[in-house]
């Protein structure tokens, strides 16, 4: 039997903060903004990375305790590929309202095989600037 301390969790749904008996502080963001999914999977990726390096497993050993496949591991690992600042920009981008997110998982796989950093940059830039602020709304427009 697995011991729970050592399983790696895949749960990207943000919990609900508790509510205390204060009010809370006014802020500009919607009640229901989440931060993007390419930020938790960015975030993942540097988690997972130092599971391999600390605790000396493997990426099969990785995808058994998450319950994922081997394949799915790599997918993630690889964000790792990206430039560095492009790194942290994922891992600071603001939360988006209800609509479908510019920077896919599926997009940044792609640049992340660029082995070019600059031209990682230059694509990054052009996938930001079709990325909606936040309040804009990011529905289909008529």
């Amino acid at each position: 039997m697995p011991e729970r301390e050592n399983e790696v969790r895949y749960r990207f749904k943000a919990q609900r903060p508790q509510r205390s008996g204060r009010t809370a502080a006014v802020t500009s963001l919607p009640a229901r903004a989440e931060l993007p999914r390419i930020t938790r999977l960015m975030a993942l990726a540097i988690k997972l990375e130092d599971l391999l390096r600390e605790a000396a497993i493997d990426g099969m050993e990785l995808a058994r305790r998450g319950r994922v496949s081997r394949p799915r591991i790599t997918q993630i690992l690889n964000l790792l590929h990206l430039a560095p600042d492009i790194q942290e920009r994922l891992l600071w981008l603001p939360p988006l309202g209800p609509g479908r997110e510019v920077l896919s998982e599926t997009t940044l796989r792609q640049l992340s095989a660029e082995p070019d950093w600059e031209q990682q940059r230059q694509r990054f830039e052009q996938l930001l600037s079709r990325r909606p602020a936040l309040g804009t709304g990011c529905g289909p427009q008529k």
